[in-house]
C-alpha cells in the first residue's frame, strides 16, 4: 500500500498524525477490529494474502489492495462514515487513535480535559461517567473525561485538569484521544482543526508552529491551540516525545484537514 493508496484510504481525516515511515505512507492505528462497512461494502484484513479485501453483499471479493507491509497483523476501521482507517503498529514510533466518541451537543462554551489514572481497567471503567472514556496509554490505564472545571471522580490519581477549551455551545462535537510517541525531528503535516487541540506532553518536547509564532509543550506540561489556525508541529530536543493527545473537533467535520495556503517557516528546531 503506497502513498496514493494511503491518501486514499485514510484521506485528509487525520493528518496530523504522520509518523515516518518507509513507503512515505500515513500510519494510523485505531485498536483492533475484524471488518469495516464503507460505501456498502465490507472491508476486511487477509494479512496471509498482503491485502485487504472488500466484499459486495453476496459475499464476493470486488476490490483488493496488495502490499508486503499488510503481511503483518492489522484492522480496518471507518471514521465519519467516510474514511476507511488502516491500523499497523510495526514499531514504537508513531500515532495512534485510541478512543473518539461523540459527545453530542455541549451546553457550555468551554470545557476542560481531566486527566487521571487508575490500577486497573476495570476501576476505571466503575468511575467513568456519560462523558467519559477509558484507554490504555503510554503504559497506564486513564481515564479521560471532559467536564467542567473542578470536576473529579471517584478513586484514581488526578494528572491534570486542562482548559478552557472554547467551543460552541450549539454545536455537536466529538472528542478524539491519540497516543503519541515521536523521535527528535519528526514533524506533523500542515493541518488546521474544527476545534480546540490538546497535548499533555509525558516526556520530550514539542514544538508547534503557526502563522502567529511558535509555543512550546515540556515534560508535564499542557499545550492548547484553538480552533482554525493552520499548524505544524515538531518533535524538539534531544528525548523521545511521549504526549497524549486530544481534539475537541465538531461532529459534522474531520478532526484534521490539510492546508495548502499557508507554509511553515521552520521556527521549530
Amino acid at each position: 500500500m503506497g502513498r496514493a493508496l494511503g491518501a486514499a484510504l485514510i484521506g485528509a481525516a487525520l493528518v496530523a498524525c504522520r509518523p515516518t515511515a518507509p513507503s512515505g505512507l500515513t500510519l494510523l492505528f485505531l485498536g483492533r477490529s475484524p471488518a469495516a462497512t464503507l460505501s456498502n461494502l465490507s472491508w476486511a484484513p487477509d494479512p496471509d494474502a498482503s491485502s485487504i479485501a472488500a466484499f459486495d453483499r453476496d459475499l464476493r471479493v470486488v476490490k483488493r489492495f496488495t502490499n508486503p507491509r499488510l503481511a503483518t497483523p492489522l484492522a480496518v476501521a471507518t471514521l465519519d462514515g467516510r474514511y476507511l482507517l488502516v491500523s499497523e503498529r510495526t514499531g514504537e514510533a508513531g500515532c495512534w487513535v485510541m478512543a473518539s466518541e461523540p459527545l453530542g451537543q455541549l451546553s457550555r462554551s468551554a470545557v476542560f480535559w481531566h486527566l487521571d489514572t487508575y490500577p486497573t481497567r476495570a476501576a476505571a471503567e466503575a468511575a467513568k461517567g456519560p462523558r467519559g472514556t477509558v484507554v490504555e496509554a503510554l503504559g497506564k490505564v486513564w481515564l479521560f473525561t471532559i467536564g467542567e472545571a473542578g470536576w473529579r471522580p471517584s478513586g484514581g490519581v488526578r494528572v491534570a485538569e486542562i482548559g478552557p477549551l472554547l467551543v460552541k455551545s450549539d454545536e455537536q462535537y466529538t472528542p478524539q484521544y491519540m497516543e503519541v510517541i515521536s523521535d527528535p525531528g519528526m514533524t506533523s503535516s500542515v493541518h488546521r482543526h474544527p476545534g480546540p487541540e490538546v497535548w499533555y506532553t509525558i516526556a520530550g518536547e514539542v514544538c508547534l508552529e503557526t502563522p502567529d509564532g511558535t509555543m512550546v509543550g515540556r515534560a508535564g506540561e499542557s499545550t492548547i491551540v484553538p480552533a482554525g489556525p493552520s499548524m505544524q508541529a515538531t518533535t524538539t530536543g534531544t528525548e523521545q516525545r511521549r504526549s497524549l493527545v486530544l481534539i475537541v473537533h465538531e461532529s459534522a467535520q474531520p478532526s484534521a484537514m490539510q492546508v495548502s495556503d499557508w507554509t511553515p517557516k521552520g521556527l521549530c528546531k
